[in-house]
């Protein structure tokens, strides 16, 4: 299909998702066939909770693996060493001030939707502030709307 979604990631990431990917084909999915053969040898499948259980396993294992699929096949590497850079893009690191609450300064980087992880300080290029930085420069004063209110970060370094 061409009208499927770029999944923006980096080699790290792109690797995560191939071994989430082999760990779902390769244990989880026998892992839980195991677990359906097991349920089926209790009989009378009407009231066999460990059927329900394993069947709703599966579904989920199965729509885990369509979904990874789906993830590693329209990867779009992005680079890791954007050194030299100018402007906000994904894969750089950008220390911003938030000017609204006068906060110290904080360090993100800009990822793709799948590997955000704000305890990481990793940001999606989709995520409010993301968005906003991107194409940004040094310098620039940023105005972004969050679900909490309006506020504005400077950008401070790119790197």
């Amino acid at each position: 299909m061409a009208d499927e979604k770029e999944v923006l990631v980096t080699k790290t990431g792109l690797a995560k998702l191939i071994n989430e990917l082999k760990e779902y084909k390769d244990v989880k999915r026998k892992e839980v066939a195991q677990r359906l053969k097991e349920a089926i040898a209790y009989g009378d499948l009407s009231e066999n909770s460990e059927y329900e259980e394993a069947k709703n396993e599966q579904a989920f294992v199965e729509g885990r693996i369509a979904e990874l699929e789906k993830m590693v096949t329209n990867a779009k590497i992005i680079t890791d060493d954007k050194s030299g850079q100018d402007t906000v893009q994904i894969g750089v690191t950008v220390t911003v001030q938030n000017m609204t609450e006068d906060d110290d300064p904080e360090t993100y980087t800009i990822v793709g939707s799948t590997e955000a992880s704000p305890m990481e300080h990793k940001i999606s290029n989709e995520s409010p502030i993301g968005s906003a930085l991107l194409g940004k420069e040094k310098g620039d004063i940023v105005k972004i709307k969050a679900p909490a209110g309006i506020f504005e970060y400077k950008i401070l370094k790119i790197k």
